[in-house]
């Protein structure tokens, strides 16, 4: 059904040209969603894969190609995390704010506390959460966009993403009550 959903709005590219605007169009975007989600040493392969792969399948392109293409790019991820037997896993870096000026260390310090602990979350949260956060914060997507990413459908990426959001904030205000609707089940 995913591969219909494709070929019914397909944009056929038929010239090197056409391709070309494409690949101008989104390479940017693409190279911005592989960095945030691979190691640096393999973010130039990831991309020229992703674009051999939309190459290849020019004439299934839909006309908006930009989820189609982070959902290319994540399954040449995938693939080479599984052929070197790796944890799939999204990685964020963020780096500590060193303080030195002691007039601003309080205002400074409640900044490195608070990145701390929202790093300390974030890393807590599974691969899954994070990545169905990033799709929506970094990338911007919408809904059904970020669906087309993950292969699922737009109301599942939806109840993930409202799920992720749920265990970041608890993770975030461990002390906050948490209501019995929003209670996990066992």
């Amino acid at each position: 059904m995913y591969g219909q959903a494709l070929r019914k709005e397909a944009m056929p590219i038929d010239t090197e040209a056409q391709f070309t605007d494409v690949y101008r169009a989104h390479y940017e975007d693409v190279l911005r969603f592989v960095r945030r989600r691979a190691h640096p040493m393999n973010v130039d392969d990831i991309v020229g894969e992703t674009f051999l792969a939309a190459w290849r399948r020019r004439h299934e392109l839909p006309a908006n190609p930009r989820p189609w293409l982070f959902g290319a790019a994540r399954n040449v991820m995938l693939n080479a995390d599984r052929t070197m037997r790796r944890q799939a896993a999204l990685v964020v870096h963020i780096q500590a704010t060193e303080v030195r000026d002691h007039e601003r260390a309080v205002d400074a310090t409640a900044q490195v506390d608070s990145r701390i602990d929202l790093v300390a979350a974030w890393q807590s949260l599974t691969s899954a959460d994070q990545e169905v956060l990033a799709l929506h914060i970094w990338e911007g997507l919408n809904a059904r966009d970020a669906a087309t990413v993950l292969g699922c459908t737009r109301a599942a990426y939806a109840m993930r993403l409202t799920r992720a959001k749920r265990r970041l904030t608890s993770r975030l205000n461990p002390a906050a009550p948490a209501s019995p609707a929003l209670s996990p089940t066992h």
